[in-house]
């Protein structure tokens, strides 16, 4: 194992995630803004964060994925078309020299979806990276990877190759019904309308159950048809807003679920790959589906996948 210092970050539309790492060790970490959020060249806005580090290492290797690499990032580096292993994307890293330091950017990865579009990542496919690199079984064998956030990603491998993936707004469009609808406006008036006659409360974990329930009931109709009842189960059933969040989280990661599991040929297990909350939501919704998930840490990945692109 190399242990020589460098630095790895996971620079993304809202946000930037720096390790100071030494080999597999993590050493210090910061934040920053997002690639989305800058006002100045992107290495004009690194270089202050990580002055420090420079000052008592010297120039140190930079390795980074995600919007790093975008069109408005530091550098392009160009999708990389599936299939793709650990060797070509680590071959097409784009490697150049800023201000005494090596520096690399994992491209993103680009395929032709299930459903007939073109399909794009990044930052997802350095995760995967670090998931092979972590657990070598998922090297051989096919294996159907999601990686849930803001854009979930259903990734299928096969023998250590990323072969095709398919994206889901599952994140965002939560967070687009959650901040800008109607659909949870109406708890307050609910208690009034109620007048003693609303039902028993049983708190967020029964919100997201039933959620997940009515994603996967929905039969003939979908996700647009379901999605009024989380206003309706408030001013009917006076149900809580904290009840009713859970219930929209619900119906969106079990719609994602219900839709995504009959387009990939998985049958008995999936691997997760993100926030460890988050992971576990995606667990019962899958466990639904008949899928069985082992759950992996999204840093930790991204990390790993960070190293092993650097150093192998």
């Amino acid at each position: 194992m190399n242990l020589e210092r460098y630095i790895a970050g996971d620079w993304g539309t809202s946000r930037l995630r720096l390790s100071l790492c030494q080999g597999e060790r993590v050493l210090e970490t910061r934040q920053g803004p997002g690639i989305g959020a800058l006002r100045e060249p992107a290495g004009d806005a690194l270089r202050p964060l990580i002055a420090g580090w420079r000052e008592a290492e010297g120039p140190l290797p930079i390795v980074l994925c995600g919007m790093a690499g975008s069109r408005n990032g530091w550098r392009e580096a160009p999708y990389l078309p599936c299939p793709v292993d650990l060797r070509r994307l680590r071959d097409a890293t784009l490697r150049f020299e800023a201000d005494g330091s090596p520096v690399a950017i994992v491209p993103g990865l680009s395929c032709q979806g299930r459903l007939g579009n073109p399909e794009v990542m990044r930052g997802e496919e350095t995760q995967i990276a670090g998931a092979l690199a972590l657990h070598p079984g998922l090297r051989t064998g096919r294996h159907l990877l999601c990686l849930p956030g803001t854009h979930a990603k259903w990734a299928w491998v096969e023998d250590g190759q990323v072969r095709d993936f398919l994206t889901s707004l599952t994140g965002e469009l939560f967070a687009l019904l959650r901040d800008g609808s109607t659909l949870l406006r109406a708890s307050s008036a609910a208690s009034s309308a109620q007048q003693g006659g609303s039902r028993a409360d049983d708190g967020a974990d029964d919100g997201f159950e039933r959620g997940l329930e009515s994603a996967a009931s929905v039969g003939k109709a979908s996700l647009l048809h379901a999605l009024f009842a989380v206003r309706t189960r408030q001013l009917i059933d006076g149900r809580s807003h904290e009840w009713a969040l859970s219930y929209l989280s619900g119906l969106m990661i079990g719609a994602d679920a219900h839709g995504a599991i009959p387009l990939f040929d998985a049958r008995e297990e999936a691997i997760l790959i993100g926030d460890g909350a988050l992971n576990e939501r995606y667990a019962k919704a899958l466990r639904r589906e008949g899928i069985a998930a082992s759950c992996l840490d999204g840093e930790q990945c991204a990390l790993a996948g960070l190293r092993t692109l650097w150093q192998s």
